[in-house]
């Protein structure tokens, strides 16, 4: 290989072959010195598969690593590290039960003769999270912190090797606010300036226009093009990722809600916040039979905490719930389930999906108890279930046995949301199901949520995406402040009506200025 100064790293057609799936085939890629390299494609594109092999997670079928000019193996994370390879991964690799400091420094402990020296380790972590704007006490336990602040600490983590060359930063954004991901941009732009090179993986397009250098992309587990991000457009990337030129329209549907029977109204919702206030504040809507109902607001606004109301997850809160007329008090989960809810969580890691089952199970895990047969699960039955979920919900799957962690990211948000169809529900609520995957699969997510209204399912959306909300739904609620903002019937949904409700002002005694409803 002829040697290229402006280049660190160079994989020369790198293969994985996973039984079932050839995940890359002969991909080559450069990573340029100094430079923000950005890695696109579809969830299964190859991204992360590519991204773990350098970085020593796993080891390639074929293919070949050069570094300086010379050929590199790495048989492990440490040999990647030693070579100044870190990476920060899509689902966060913490532990919850240690706190601050000592997550960042695990691996890159400091010692004081026989001990470990917590003093330099807490130091550390007030230097770091200072540079990062996130100062937080570094006794806190990792546990005690929200997503965004997790993030952080992953970061920090990379931050601390004084080693570094190459940084890979695997959706590092998704739990970040706009403010957050700010910080992250200088950041990475000062990193950039002293010489380390990046990796960034991301599936929010207009970030990658904002902070990249430039854009190779990946389908398929084959390359398709690269560029340098001064010379391309979104459509340009748009139209290599997916093989064509795919958006968010709006798909008109032919259904008359007004004629369509009620049947769910949340009357006055309130959830008090520890410390005083309201995280909701007298929140109410209805769901009509066959509606997609979209919740949209700012981070902060309340939409999560409807949906864990409405599943018994806060016994606390007060209002009233009506089903199909009558009265009902949520107490826990699984009576919600037997009363028609289902529920496809936020973070579909933690709360959606059991790392150590197979893919299957994974899907039949919420209708065990419907699938006893004396002491045992018929797995007769199961299998039938298991496989008419993965045919209806076009899961692309080798075999149901491959551990979950086998699929892409859109295949695995498909898993958790063929659980909740599996329980047959009369009211579907989605939390961000379109996070963390690329835009191909967030259409076939749209694409099954429009099937199953159309067969008559109620579903209510969260997004924090304006087209994406816009695209989906039916009506939308905005919530401000844990307070209804606007509710939007399909001639009112447009951008600014969406973005002037979501940042409508309300007055200290909890009324609605004139820009609420």
């Amino acid at each position: 290989m002829a040697e290229n100064p402006n280049v660190v790293l160079h994989c020369e057609k790198m293969e994985k072959i996973y039984p079932g799936t050839k995940a890359l085939d002969e991909v080559s890629f450069d990573v340029l010195e100094g430079k923000v390299n950005v890695l696109i494609g579809e969830n299964g594109a190859g991204k992360s598969t590519l991204m773990k092999l350098i970085a020593g997670i796993e080891q390639p079928s074929g293919g070949t690593m050069y570094m300086d000019g010379k050929e590199v193996y790495f048989k492990d994370t440490n040999d990647a590290r030693n070579h100044g390879i870190g990476i920060i991964h899509q689902e966060l690799s913490l532990f919850p039960n240690l706190n601050i400091y000592q997550n960042i420094f695990m691996c890159h402990e400091q010692k004081k003769g026989l001990f470990l020296d917590d003093k330099a380790h807490a130091k550390g972590a007030e230097v770091v999270l200072k540079r990062l704007e996130h100062e937080m006490n570094p006794n806190t336990l990792v546990g005690e912190l929200r997503v965004g602040q997790q993030q952080m600490i992953e970061i920090a983590r990379n931050l601390i090797q004084n080693d570094l060359k190459i940084l890979i930063m695997d959706e590092p954004t998704s739990s970040l606010s706009a403010a957050e991901v700010k910080v992250l941009f200088k950041i990475m732009r000062e990193l950039n300036e002293a010489g380390i090179s990046i990796v960034y993986i991301s599936h929010r397009l207009e970030e990658i226009m904002e902070i990249g250098d430039h854009v190779t992309i990946l389908r398929d587990g084959k390359y398709v093009a690269d560029a340098d991000v001064k010379d391309i457009e979104l459509p340009w990337i748009v139209k290599n990722m997916v093989g064509s030129e795919k958006s968010y329209h709006r798909i008109s549907r032919d259904i008359d809600l007004d004629s369509q029977p009620e049947i769910l109204r949340i009357e006055n919702l309130c959830l008090p916040k520890k410390g005083g206030g309201w995280l909701l504040n007298n929140v109410s809507f209805n769901l009509r039979e066959g509606e997609i109902l979209g919740i949209y607001g700012l981070l902060g606004a309340g939409r999560t905490e409807v949906f864990e109301c409405i599943m018994g997850m806060h016994p606390e809160h007060t209002g009233k719930m009506y089903l199909r007329g009558e009265e009902f008090s949520p107490k826990n989960i699984a009576e919600q389930i037997d009363r028609g809810f289902a529920i496809v969580p936020e973070d579909r890691q933690r709360e959606g999906l059991v790392q150590s089952l197979d893919i299957g199970r994974n899907i039949s895990l919420s209708v065990l108890k419907r699938l006893k047969k004396a002491f045992f699960v018929d797995e007769k039955t199961e299998n039938e279930q298991v496989e008419s979920t993965i045919k209806d919900i076009h899961i692309k799957v080798a075999d149901k046995r491959l551990p979950i962690l086998s699929l892409s990211g859109g295949n695995q948000q498909k898993v958790v949301i063929g659980k909740g169809l599996l329980t047959d529900p009369s009211i579907l609520l989605l939390d961000e199901p379109s996070r963390g995957i690329d835009i191909g699969a967030k259409t076939e997510v749209f694409d099954i949520i429009h099937e199953y209204a159309q067969k008559g399912l109620s579903i209510i959306v969260i997004s924090s995406e304006l087209k994406e909300i816009m695209a989906i739904a039916d009506r939308i609620v905005v919530l401000s402040n844990g307070i209804v903002t606007g509710v939007l019937d399909e001639n009112d949904i447009t951008e600014d009506n969406l973005v002037l409700a979501s940042y409508a002002g309300h007055h200290t005694d909890g009324t609605m200025d004139e820009k609420g409803e």
